[in-house]
């Protein structure tokens, strides 16, 4: 049985790994996802927004360009200073608050949309990270959510870092949010309606090693796979990467572009 002691170290260790490498390198590319969503959301003028394990702010960007009064959250705080200094170079307007997405800083029914990219998905308690989420919104607000399925090209490279780094015992896998009977199980009580939508994002680099090279300096989980692996190890999941990306690359050769199937998901709270 998993213990909340448990959780919370096991939280302390995903903070470090994402606190690790600069996140922000490969996030910066997901940008038409939040821009998507913002989208799907049909967010408005001066709605009350709020982003949750926001990260460098795509999502953040997103509904602050459509006029929307945004709140950016993450228990990274040098990952929301990336989000800010987006914000500012596009002269738009942000809040930026450190906060974990189980224990939300935030009056009850004080948002009309709350938004994660590829953020909330990876918190250790998926029923209370829900929960939050609907806590905070409005009644009819929505929730708009962006996770990456567990076939995807990105749900196949955590499995791979799991042969080598084994998940802790008794923890819910992160791509169970990209499952429509795990969304409806955290969500339908607390949802007039759930509208959910297959996507693909589209990773482009100019080689495998390229796009190795890249996840392995910046982006924190393979970041911390890497350095924990002895160098023999690390050569064999190296190895398994460059395998699957070339299977998966449909570009021609010299170039690299490897689709990743996530769920476009809006919630309609009660």
């Amino acid at each position: 049985m998993t213990t909340p002691n448990d959780l919370n170290a096991l939280k302390s260790r995903q903070q470090t790994a994402w606190a690790s490498g600069d996140y922000a390198v490969v996030g910066t590319t997901l940008q038409i996802v939040g821009e998507a969503l913002a989208e799907a959301c049909d967010l408005r003028w001066d709605q009350e927004v709020l982003d949750v394990a926001a990260g460098n702010g795509n999502a953040t960007l997103s509904a602050a360009r459509r006029g929307c009064k945004v709140t950016s959250t993450d228990y990274v705080e040098s990952l929301l200073d990336r989000g800010a200094e987006r914000v500012r170079a596009e002269r738009l307007n942000a809040t930026f608050q450190v906060a974990d997405a189980e224990l939300l800083p935030f009056a009850d029914n004080s948002f009309d949309a709350v938004l994660s990219t590829f953020g909330v998905m990876f918190t250790p308690d998926h029923s209370k990270a829900a929960a939050e989420l609907v806590r905070v919104c409005r009644p009819g607000a929505c929730i708009g959510l962006a996770n990456w399925t567990p076939a995807s090209f990105i749900g196949q490279v955590f499995k791979a870092l799991g042969r080598y780094i084994a998940p802790p015992a008794g923890v819910q896998s992160p791509a169970l949010w990209g499952t429509e009977a795990h969304l409806r199980q955290l969500f339908e009580r607390d949802a007039a309606s759930i509208t959910i939508t297959s996507r693909s994002f589209n990773f482009r680099y100019r080689s495998a090693a390229h796009f190795i090279e890249v996840f392995r300096s910046w982006y924190g989980p393979v970041h911390k796979a890497f350095a924990a692996l002895p160098a023999e190890q690390a050569l064999a999941l190296e190895t398994d990467l460059t395998v699957l990306l070339n299977q998966l690359n449909r570009a021609a050769p010299g170039s690299l572009v490897v689709p990743s199937e996530y769920l476009e998901v809006v919630i309609t709270c009660r």
